[in-house]
């Protein structure tokens, strides 16, 4: 019970902490390269996405608190993208490389009718790996919590240009901004 209650105050810890505006945030950050492994078990890479916009996500399979509901707004989006005919990538980054296996990954995101012709599910390098690239990137600590299995990470979805610059963050929780996301989309396809 004292395990559940310590995860559950560094959960809410971290949402507060991500939550606060813009000085923590480098928009127009470029995202660093990357070359990684997706749900299929084949090579994907920021080759990729070149010239394409997308939606960036941080999650693990194993997670007990916020991942679910990211991933189900996540699905969410990618839906109310596909019917508003915009052509958009969504990439979900393992923060548990070590136990999330491309299989893993593709058998969690199944469970939200991930739609595989758009969405990619990244693994494939070490917990320090993708704890720099992440903090690189996108400017957000991660951290493996000291008294138990779970992954800190924020819970925001990240809007990327074809240039691959970090423009658009987003709550990924609670007030998912839909609307907001797909006229940012809209607008960069312009």
């Amino acid at each position: 019970m004292r395990k559940t209650a310590w995860l559950i105050m560094l959960s809410i810890l971290m949402v507060l902490v991500t939550a606060c505006g813009p000085a923590r945030y480098d928009l127009n950050n470029p995202v660093h390269p990357f070359a990684y492994t997706d749900q299929e078990g084949k090579p994907f890479s920021s080759t990729d996405l070149e010239n394409k916009v997308w939606i960036a996500n941080f999650i693990f399979t194993y997670c007990g608190t916020v991942c679910p509901t990211m991933t189900a707004n996540m699905a969410e989006l990618q839906k109310k993208a596909k019917e508003a005919g915009l052509d958009v990538e969504f990439v979900s980054f393992s923060v548990d490389p070590e136990r999330d296996t491309p299989e893993a990954l593709k058998t969690y995101l199944s469970k939200f009718n991930a739609d595989f012709s758009n969405w990619h599910a990244l693994t494939g390098y070490t917990f320090e790996e993708i704890k720099t690239f992440i903090l690189k990137s996108f400017k957000t600590p991660i951290s493996k919590d000291p008294n138990s299995d779970q992954v800190i990470h924020d819970t925001l979805l990240y809007l990327v240009d074809q240039q691959g610059n970090l423009v658009g963050r987003y709550d990924g929780m609670t007030d998912v901004p839909y609307d907001k996301m797909i006229e940012d989309i809209k607008l960069l396809q312009q």
